[in-house]
């Protein structure tokens, strides 16, 4: 069997290193546009991963502890003015972990999962293949396969599988079959606290225009620092004419009392939001996974974790396939209601709390206020919430 595996992003990478542990069979070739001599370990774009996600870098050698920061805490709460304030916590001490997931540069994750592939590749040359610097202009269903238009020539070449897993941001996408535009802004970029900083603790706060959201980073030479997420309605983003000052002085009253006292700010970077997701994962041969099959509000910060699961299911029941000799349009069929039940209920949730910080009805706030605070006491459901965000 011959796979295509189109984009070499986090997912893409994680995909090709799966197949190439667990389907010894197959002959993989990874695609990027992007040159191989690119340095993408200075990418500092934030990431953030659940446990379950850690735990598949682990088992694929490329997880570096060193380069990432434990999230040991959750702290979610509703800012004023509200007339249920509301808060939860959760812990890796209370699920008995040794944490709930971790954050790290862009360029901390693909660095090495790139120089595992290389190192895989390297010792199988006949069977994984690197396309680095080679662009798939075109995709096209044929008998037995798909037709992959590679290259700068009219080079054209059959597989039997192509995965579509290249990303990006919602802005610069191709219209998908469920499509929305949020109307909001995200904001993104570092900020400087004083000592001891978050400590593990990673920070969403529900304000009246959109999350706030703080995600603790390793200290560097200038000491604790945090990723800044902050998601606003267009009609009323002013953030672009705001001084870096100004700025920081809105982003601290928003914030809880224990998030302590913020003392820099970055340049900021703005990205429209909105959903972009496919209804169906599979179309013939040619599958999709990660951003390219659903991109999501970041409110619940699930989107790459919830790609890395797709790589993972995709190769699992490839591998159940082989194994049960069954056909491998039968295998992929499959797919589609193997990850429903994970793609489905995610996607409804990010889109749900995105469309309510645009509601201003009477209530509202009281609602999600009591919503949080009752949470917090239903303990049951609190960890039910917990492993679902941390496994799928």
């Amino acid at each position: 069997m011959k796979l295509a595996v189109i984009g070499a992003g986090p997912a893409g990478l994680a995909l090709a290193l799966l197949a190439a542990e667990r389907l010894r069979g197959m002959e993989i070739h990874l695609f990027d546009s992007r040159p191989l001599d690119r340095d993408v370990s200075t990418d500092a774009r934030t990431l953030a991963l659940n446990l379950g996600s850690i735990r598949l870098l682990e088992r694929l050698s490329a997880w570096q502890p060193a380069s990432a920061q434990a999230i040991q805490t959750v702290h979610v709460s509703q800012a004023p003015p509200a007339p249920v304030a509301g808060e939860v916590r959760i812990s890796a001490a209370e699920q008995g972990l040794p944490q709930l997931g971790a954050v790290l540069p862009y360029g901390a994750l693909v660095a090495p999962l790139q120089q595992r592939w290389l190192a895989v590749a390297a010792s199988d040359p006949t069977a994984r293949f690197t396309r680095f610097g080679t662009a798939v202009h075109a995709i096209r269903p044929v008998a037995g396969g798909v037709e992959l238009d590679c290259g700068e020539g009219p080079v054209v070449e059959h597989f039997d599988l192509a995965v579509v897993a290249e990303g990006g941001v919602f802005a610069e996408q191709d219209r998908k079959r469920i499509h929305s535009d949020y109307r909001q802004n995200a904001w993104v970029g570092t900020v400087r606290l004083a000592a001891p900083g978050l400590q593990g603790l990673a920070i969403e706060r529900f304000t009246r225009n959109g999350p706030l959201a703080l995600l603790p980073l390793p200290d560097d030479a200038q000491g604790p620092r945090a990723a800044l997420v902050w998601c606003l309605p267009q009609a009323e983003d002013d953030i672009a004419t705001l001084t870096d000052a100004q700025r920081l002085t809105v982003i601290q009253q928003q914030l809880p009392a224990v998030a302590g006292r913020l003392t820099g700010l970055s340049p900021l970077k703005c990205f429209p939001l909105g959903l972009n997701a496919e209804t169906r994962l599979l179309q013939g041969r040619t599958l999709r996974i990660g951003n390219a099959a659903q991109t999501l509000h970041p409110v619940a910060g699930q989107g790459l974790n919830l790609g890395l699961r797709d790589a993972q299911a995709l190769v699992d029941a490839l591998r159940h396939g082989a194994e049960a000799g069954q056909a491998l349009d039968a295998t992929l069929a499959r797919i589609e209601w193997a990850r429903a039940p994970d793609r489905w209920p995610m996607i409804a949730a990010t889109d749900f709390l995105a469309r309510s910080f645009a509601w201003r009805l009477p209530g509202l706030p009281a609602l999600r206020g009591l919503a949080l605070a009752g949470l917090e006491v239903a303990t049951p459901l609190k960890r039910a919430l917990a492993q679902r965000m941390m496994f799928g």
